[in-house]
């Protein structure tokens, strides 16, 4: 069997708050595999965007281990391997919307016209193409939030994770932003992971991790798109 792209065993993540310690996660095991497709289901401060950055080792666990058999070292996995698509505000504010969505490409040594046409393909996937030259502060928040997404695939990541991409979409707009997410995931072998309180997002996804209070259950299955 490959190796699979993350491999967590046993791992909790505690925060200090004052003189008491909180438990954000609570002894999760896990693996995620090439071409995954999860829908991470629990409602707000349940633990998702926590279990999000430790695999995307933008957070160290408390306790337990996690690793990337199939990818490397953790230091190897930003930008390039893993994305990640933020809930809240990330781009950066001095670059307009194809800027940002060009500029992990960059940083991977793109070619410059190679990085301008696939953000160009990526803005009007998203439904961009009329604020590709906008700043961040000329958008709203669901443009914003799209305009993440599509930095988030810009390099032909093997693992993206979203956390809550629809959260600042209309119904309509969402529905589309998640069909363009599992599209592009199947079209360039992408391993997803949706982190999400909406039950209609994760019904069109195949597999369907729930947390609640830290506790991750990896055991439950939806049906498919």
């Amino acid at each position: 069997m490959d190796e699979p792209l993350v491999r967590a065993v046993g791992v909790e993540r505690t925060f200090r708050t004052g003189e008491t310690d909180v438990a954000a996660v609570r002894v999760a095991t896990f693996e995620i595999h090439e071409r995954g497709r999860i829908a991470l289901v629990g409602p707000s401060g349940s633990g998702k965007t926590t279990i999000l950055h430790l695999i995307a080792a933008l957070d160290e666990p408390s306790a337990g281990s996690i690793e990337w058999p199939a990818i490397g070292p953790a230091n190897g996995l930003r930008p390039g391997p893993v994305a990640v698509a933020f809930q809240g505000p990330s781009l950066l504010p001095p670059l307009t919307v194809a800027e940002n969505v060009e500029l992990p490409l960059l940083l991977l040594d793109v070619p410059q016209r190679d990085a301008r046409d696939r953000a160009t393909e990526l803005v009007a996937r998203f439904g961009l193409s009329a604020e590709a030259g906008k700043l961040p502060e000329e958008l709203s928040g669901g443009q914003a939030q799209r305009a993440g997404l599509a930095r988030a695939l810009a390099g032909h990541p093997r693992l993206l994770l979203a956390d809550e991409p629809t959260g600042q979409q209309d119904g309509e707009t969402g529905r589309a932003v998640i069909t363009t997410l599992l599209d592009a995931a199947d079209a360039e072998g992408i391993a997803l992971i949706v982190a999400t309180h909406d039950v209609r997002v994760a019904e069109r996804v195949a597999t369907r991790w729930s947390i609640r209070d830290g506790r991750l259950d990896t055991g439950i299955a939806s049906s498919s798109r």
